[in-house]
C-alpha cells in the first residue's frame, strides 16, 4: 500500500508540474490507475466488496476521462 501511495504522489506531482499538456493527461491516467490499486488492496486488506465496486467506478471514469482529454488534445474537439 506504501508503494502505491508513493506512486500516487509522483503522478500527482506531474499532474501538477507537467510540462505539456499530455505529460499531464499521463499522470491522470496513472494516478487513477494507482488509485484503483490502492482501493483494491484496502479491499482485500479489510475484507470488503465495497471497495473492490469504487475501483470499478474509478477505472471506468478514469478511461473515459483519458479519452475525452486525449481526443481534446488531437482535435481540440470533443463532439464530432
Amino acid at each position: 500500500m506504501h508503494v502505491t501511495a508513493f506512486a500516487m504522489l509522483l503522478a500527482l506531482y506531474r499532474l501538477l508540474r507537467g510540462p505539456s499538456v499530455p505529460d499531464r493527461i499521463l499522470a491522470l491516467d496513472t494516478l487513477s490507475v494507482a488509485a484503483i490499486a490502492q482501493l483494491i488492496l484496502l479491499g482485500m486488506h479489510l475484507n470488503t466488496a465495497i471497495y473492490f465496486e469504487a475501483a470499478l467506478i474509478i477505472a471506468m471514469l478514469g478511461f473515459v476521462s483519458t479519452v475525452v482529454l486525449s481526443k481534446y488534445v488531437l482535435r481540440r474537439d470533443i463532439v464530432e
